[in-house]
Order: C-alpha cells, then structure tokens, then sequence
C-alpha cells in the first residue's frame, strides 16, 4: 500500500479493514522516514510488530 493511503487511512473516522499477511490489523503508528508501520492484530492489542507499508493490503468489500 502507498503511503498516501496508509495516512488517510489513519486519519479516517470510518474503520477500514487491513490486513497483513492476509491477518487483520490496527496501525497504530506511522514511520515514514523507514516506511514502516506499527501494527497489532485485532484480536491481540498487547503484540505489536513493525512491518514494511508496501506489505499491508487495503481490504474492499
């Protein structure tokens, strides 16, 4: 996913389905400078993982 979007996404008031390696995800941070983001499973709010934004899918239903 494009960085642009990852940033709308957050900034949504709306929840928008993402996953990572088909799991879905919060992001609960951005860092743009390595172009990752923090994430954590939804069903796992202790777990936290640092993954490359190219990697996390936008889910359109």
């Amino acid at each position: 996913m494009e960085l642009d979007r990852i940033k709308q996404i957050v900034a949504s008031p709306r929840e928008i389905d993402v996953t990572y390696n088909g799991a879905p995800v919060w992001i609960d941070k951005i860092h743009e400078n390595e172009k990752l983001a923090t994430v954590h499973l939804r069903q796992s709010l202790e777990e936290r993982s640092e993954v490359e934004i190219a990697e996390l899918k936008e889910e359109i239903h």
